[in-house]
């Protein structure tokens, strides 16, 4: 019979492994110092009379960066190659360049009215 180690945890120390537990640790510590500054924004808001227009600038501006970021890492995107990426990110900046354009020029309307 071969040996087995059956009900025993042997941690994995391939280098491999050890990577890949760093890259895992990498995203855990860049999404959780994203999220601290948007609850310190956050709450740090009232207190401190920050500009409602900033903060809601920043939110959204932490919150593209943490999608852009999940899409990299858990998507596995960051490893493609380029044209895919940008066969990827291209629409989504238009998506978001005319959802803008079409509340801006909304507003236009509305205010001429």
């Amino acid at each position: 019979m071969a040996s087995h180690t059956v009900g025993k945890f042997v941690p994995e120390t391939s280098p491999e492994s050890v990577k890949q537990r760093a890259a895992i640790w990498r995203t855990f510590w860049v999404m959780f110092g994203i999220t601290v500054i948007e609850f310190i924004l956050a709450f740090a808001k009232g207190p401190f009379h920050i500009n409602h227009l900033f903060v809601v600038i920043v939110f959204i501006s932490l919150t593209l960066l943490k999608a852009f970021y999940i899409i990299a890492e858990f998507m596995h995107l960051r490893h493609e190659v380029k044209l895919l990426i940008l066969s990827i990110s291209l629409p989504v900046i238009f998506i978001i360049w005319f959802i803008i354009s079409m509340l801006y020029e909304g507003n236009a309307v509305l205010m001429v009215r």
